[in-house]
């Protein structure tokens, strides 16, 4: 199977859980051009009236200037790996049987399909792990 696999910088920002809150911080990497492939926001049950929104990618100077101005950073604690690929049925099956047999333990996974393709964000513990995963999944 022919796959794109490669270890992806997530960045996160805390938002305001109001009407606007994702808007207002997403208008900002529009701006400044940012081409996103990944967005989850959600409400931080943890800090009443607060959210947390996670991208990627965000590259170059203008985009990353933009990104810490309102409040993103990159997520030292989340690293996380992208495939692409042709969908086909039980992928995202077969690719976590792959890592699990490797030892790879996800904390999360996020996955889509449009049309032919398929994209997964494929979150896991380590540094270390993310690039064990790459691996395994580049010989997949």
């Amino acid at each position: 199977m022919e796959l794109s696999v490669e270890h992806v910088d997530v960045w996160a920002a805390t938002i305001e859980d109001k009407a606007g809150g994702l808007a207002q911080v997403l208008s900002a990497l529009r701006d400044a051009a940012a081409d996103l492939q990944f967005v989850v926001a959600r409400r931080t049950p943890e800090a009443p009236g607060k959210g947390v929104v996670f991208v990627a990618p965000l590259q170059g100077e203008r985009e990353i200037r933009a990104a810490t101005q309102v409040g993103f950073s990159v997520t030292p604690s989340l690293h996380s790996v992208r495939v692409m690929g042709l969908d086909q049925s039980g992928i995202i099956a077969q690719l976590s049987q792959m890592l699990a047999d490797g030892g790879i333990n996800l904390r999360g996974v996020s996955a889509a399909v449009l049309g032919t393709q398929f994209i997964a964000y494929l979150a896991v513990d380590s540094l270390a792990d993310a690039e064990k995963a790459v691996d395994i999944l580049q010989r997949a």
